[in-house]
């Protein structure tokens, strides 16, 4: 057993064997633990004699509760925190039930739930599984605290100090990292070092500061750890991360895989592999108002240093042998953005394995067409894109990058190519106006012959830029939420800056502002629907070409299709514009015809709505009848 974290004494390298890295619920069940499986890795890489057990936990209870009341809960986050923290304060359980009730209230599968018999079942396989490891034998334990795995944490954490008392407990991930990780230190007496950032380089020194014999006391933490037994050498805010993610060894899931052969058989399942090929995100331009780097609503990539990108053969080649390893062809790209030049040359490897697979990642919503059709070549079947906004003045606002003709050109080409795109679109954004509402309407009409985006209400997070800046968006105040008042005792609350935010501005105008766009979204949402509701049904505007002939079918909900013919110019200039163009580039290529001419056919297009405009930038909308790439 480890020497307690107080204790600089001197141990014997020998005796330093053995670790546990932990995920607690509400982590995805279907897939393994990235940050568990990619540290396990690592540290095995630089320290073959390490014994390193991994427990994907979250697993264990979903098998218990179920696979789709796990899902639901896992994928609501006030509902997820409320299950352990009625089990951190269970004096507190009346009103933790009443704010789980209130998400259940809007959720069919959580209404479902009681949630005393839930919590009474979730602590009972969680308690089983502290019972069931012998403490003792490990040196130290890491924890992966990421979205909705707070509360969950805390209460493992907790029970383990309680089995262990002397037992060194080091938790990191996205929820407990950055500026404010001593908040949790402070807070929570279970954890004696948060790791912020990715914990590679942080682990590693303490692996090895540890096993020549050192403690806790006597640990000189590099940047970005905070350690409850020694004062911070800095206060830098910067991090101990690898310089660049070369060579970096394949995940080691091989835990996850033995947990699951151990279920009964009908808890078992295919699962997604996990995998990344960069960190942090590329797009990084500054707004003009505030300096301010990337989009400000956006903190996912705080625990991070600048963006890193791994070799395109190394992607390509860990992703043809964990499905070799594995059996399986389902693989998700963890990135927050995959780099255009390495994931197009990655995915290019990939086909030439002549596989089935099927790909999941995240894009911006500048991914030109030939890019998609190379991803989907490889087997891309599921993206999500970066669109957040189909107004051009709110993307300003929350410094996309991107126009409002940009997303629904990347909307257009995923219906193209197959390519479900589950994307969001963000409203109640502070400072958005009646104008910035009128244009997303205006663009969900057109755009409504494309798959519908999810509405996503904003919230505020902590270190984000607008959290940074609330006087530009017309924010009064910043505070924690207040659901997290309901979670945590009145002391916590107070002492701890949580990741989610609230704020006093203009909710209320907001809320009024945004509802015809909400039903906009669920009349789209309908009618796309009920138009794919026959099996292989086809897009909701495609063309076929005659090679002098277009036509263009349109089809229509209780009503015969719209059918268009465009035959000589008129067709090429609408194929001209698949990609889209401004009026000046069109005149350009199409100089026998005069301006006035064009401007005419293009505003008859648009008016039919087989062609979108945005500030004399035109796109047509159908789509080769087809699938094309």
């Amino acid at each position: 057993m480890a020497g307690h974290p107080d204790n600089a004494a001197s141990r014997d390298s020998a005796v330093f064997n053995k670790i546990m890295l932990l995920s607690a619920p509400w982590a995805a069940f279907s897939r393994p633990s990235i940050q568990l499986g990619a540290l396990k890795a690592y540290l095995k890489f630089r320290f073959p004699d390490l014994v390193a057990v991994c427990h994907h936990f979250y697993l264990q209870v979903a098998a218990s509760v179920g696979y789709p009341e796990y899902k639901a809960i896992a994928e609501h986050m006030w509902p997820a925190e409320c299950v352990y923290a009625a089990m951190l304060y269970p004096e507190r359980t009346d009103q933790i039930a009443e704010l789980f009730q209130s998400g259940a209230d809007k959720n069919p599968e959580l209404g479902r739930l009681n949630f005393v018999e839930l919590v009474q079942q979730v602590q009972a396989v969680s308690d089983a599984f502290i019972d069931r490891v012998n403490w003792q034998e490990l040196d130290f334990v890491g924890v992966s605290v990421c979205l909705c795995q707070l509360s969950a944490s805390v209460y493992l954490l907790r029970r383990i100090r309680e089995r262990a008392p002397d037992l060194p407990l080091i938790a990191g991930g996205s929820i407990i990292g950055g500026d404010y990780a001593r908040d949790y230190i402070n807070a929570f007496p279970e954890i004696d070092i948060i790791v912020c950032g990715e914990g590679e380089q942080p682990l590693g020194r303490l692996v090895a500061h540890m096993k020549s014999g050192g403690g806790l006391a006597d640990f000189c933490c590099p940047a970005g750890v905070v350690n409850r037994h020694r004062p911070p050498a800095s206060d830098s805010g910067e991090f101990f991360q690898l310089p660049d993610l070369d060579g970096l060894p394949e995940p080691d899931f091989g835990e996850y895989f033995a947990l699951l052969r151990q279920l009964p058989q009908e808890k078992r399942f295919f699962p997604t592999l996990p995998a990344e090929m960069s960190r942090g995100c590329w797009w990084r331009a500054p707004d003009p108002g505030t300096g301010e780097r990337g989009c400000a609503f956006c903190n996912l990539n705080l625990q991070w240093a600048g963006y890193r990108k791994k070799p395109a053969e190394q992607v390509a080649s860990t992703v043809r042998s964990m499905t070799e390893q594995h059996q399986l062809l389902s693989v998700a790209f963890m990135d927050n953005s995959m780099p255009p030049r390495q994931s197009r040359k990655a995915f290019q490897e990939v086909t030439d394995a002549g596989k089935d697979f099927h790909f999941f990642s995240e894009l911006r919503a500048s991914t030109d067409k030939q890019s998609l059709e190379i991803f989907s070549k490889a087997g891309v079947r599921e993206v999500q894109v970066g669109i957040e906004a189909l107004s051009d003045s709110l993307l300003q606002k929350i410094n996309k990058g991107t126009s409002a003709i940009e997303n629904l050109e990347l909307m257009k080409n995923c219906e193209a190519l197959g390519i479900r795109h589950n994307s969001n679109l963000i409203i109640h954004f502070p400072g958005s106006d009646a104008a910035d509402v009128e244009q997303t309407l205006r663009t969900i009409a057109y755009a409504r012959v494309f798959y519908p985006l999810r509405i996503v209400h904003f919230w505020l997070g902590l270190g984000s830029p607008v959290w940074k800046n609330p006087g530009k968006y017309g924010i009064q105040a910043v505070f924690n939420h207040p659901n997290y008042r309901v979670l945590f005792p009145e002391e916590l609350y107070r002492r701890i800056r949580f990741m989610v935010q609230d704020y006093r501005g203009d909710k209320t105008l907001q809320r009024k502002l945004w509802k015809p766009v909400v039903r906009a979204v669920e009349d789209w949402k309908k009618s796309y629907r009920q138009l794919h509701a026959e099996p292989f049904a086809a897009p909701i505007i495609s063309y076929q070409d005659g090679g002098d002939f277009l036509i263009i079918r349109k089809r229509r909900l209780e009503a015969d299709p719209e059918n268009h013919r465009l035959t000589g110019t008129s067709r090429r200039i609408y194929l001209f514009c698949s990609h889209r163009r401004h009026l000046e580039e069109i005149t350009h290529q199409f100089p026998e015809f005069s301006a006035d001419d064009i401007q005419s056919f293009l505003r008859m297009m648009t008016a039919k709505g087989l062609m979108f405009e945005d500030g004399q930038r035109y796109l047509s909308l159908a789509v080769p009848s087809r699938k094309s790439g």
